[in-house]
């Protein structure tokens, strides 16, 4: 047991390593803004390679997932980390929008979500149900603190060597550690026969069709869409609402803070859910996000504003610990990649509307319309909550029917 224990904690580790090894997404707030004046590059093509990046990640979550189900989370890890070094090593060749397209929103896309979608599964495999909530917490705490590095070192880069060269220093430096800590992600050897999963986890594997066929997965993904959404809405912009609403230019100090509380909601969600139910904890979380929103507008205190950024970013964190615990719960663990590749979907759906904050700022030169509207979302999510229960009730409460 202790052996298994050992071994459990290496796989959580190395996972959360590869995480804030494919937080190198972050890098594109500093990449973007040194992009030289010659390469002739308006504002809409510096936000291109990211919005595309986003999407991938979390379009390619879905085959990643099915893949390490299938072969194992080590091969997939390992191409995740091939294709996101080699996708920004293309990309610094060049000084086209096109290529960077290609190699920063396509290829490094493509790496980040068969990298992201193998850290977990394996991990959380090792341990029992009561601790699905923090290993998880642990594993993607890594994605979301990663900026934290990421953003000065990309700075410091640049200024030294460039911004191809950048990229093709953190392409080769990723590529290495991403594969050979994939290395270190296996599953743990199947269960003695006779031996039962703990109650919280369902009495059968779901497959993703048979899922797909539940009206919890569609529940959970909207209430997945609303909180990624209202949290992403807010938390591009909080630079620019921290400015316009206090006189504050907070730069790397809020974007630091934003990182730790992300990071942080994670891991406290997570180990939270294990003790008080994950239902009750993302209520809590999306109540307190809510009221964050409604009270943002009419904060001018540049100290109140920074400490509620940073509670958005903590709160908006939660959300990627809580949903994969869900979907664990709720579907089980033999198909989980897949599975929750496809809740997963629902973030990228919330990274679209993220888009909305800018374009109601250019409407009303105010973010004060954009928080109403997340609010607003993270309400329908509570609403939804009440409502969803696990499938494996329905199914007992069903069979109970028959029998009477």
């Amino acid at each position: 047991m202790g052996q298994n224990s050992s071994r459990g904690w290496l796989v959580t580790f190395s996972g959360t390593g590869i995480n804030l090894a494919l937080g190198v997404l972050y890098s594109w707030s500093v990449i973007s803004k040194e992009i030289p004046a010659d390469w002739n590059w308006s504002e809409t093509h510096r936000s291109w390679p990211y919005t595309i990046a986003c999407l991938v990640f979390a379009l390619m979550m879905v085959p990643a997932g099915k893949l390490q189900d299938k072969f194992g989370p080590r091969i997939v890890a390992s191409l995740g980390g091939i294709l996101t070094g080699l996708g920004l090593i293309l990309a610094g060749q060049f000084t086209t929008l096109g290529m960077f397209i290609l190699g920063f929103g396509i290829l490094a896309g493509t790496g980040i979500g068969f990298g992201y979608a193998s850290a977990t599964p394996p991990a959380v495999k090792w341990f029992p149900s009561a601790k699905t909530g923090m290993i998880a917490g642990i594993v993607v705490s890594g994605f979301g603190l990663a900026s934290v590095y990421i953003a000065p070192l990309a700075k410091y880069l640049i200024k030294a060597v460039g911004v191809q060269s950048t990229l093709m220093i953190l392409g080769i430096a990723f590529l290495i550690l991403v594969t050979l800590l994939a290395q270190m992600l296996v599953n743990p050897p199947p269960q003695p026969a006779g031996a039962k999963a703990a109650a919280a986890v369902p009495a059968k594997d779901y497959s993703a069709g048979e899922m797909l066929k539940t009206s919890q997965f569609y529940l959970l993904w909207l209430m997945f869409a609303f909180n990624a959404g209202a949290g992403l809405m807010v938390i591009g912009k909080l630079a620019k609402l921290v400015e316009v609403q206090a006189g504050f230019k907070a730069g790397f100090i809020l974007v630091a803070l934003l990182a730790i509380g992300n990071a942080g909601g994670r891991l406290l969600a997570g180990t939270l859910s294990d003790k008080y139910g994950r239902t009750r904890i993302l209520q809590a979380f999306t109540l307190f996000q809510a009221a964050l929103m409604f009270l943002t507008p009419f904060i001018n205190n540049t100290f109140i504003l920074v400490l509620f950024s940073m509670c958005i970013g903590m709160n908006y964190g939660s959300n990627l610990a809580l949903f994969p615990s869900i979907t664990k719960d709720f579907f089980g663990l033999k198909n989980f990649g897949v599975n929750y590749g496809l809740v997963f979907t629902a973030w990228g759906v919330g990274s679209i509307m993220a888009l909305l904050a800018g374009k109601i700022y250019d409407l009303y030169q105010s973010f004060e319309y954009a928080l109403y509207l997340a609010g607003a979302l993270l309400l329908v999510t509570i609403v939804l909550s009440l409502v969803v229960r696990k499938p494996v009730a329905e199914a007992r409460a069903a069979a109970a029917e028959a029998k009477a």
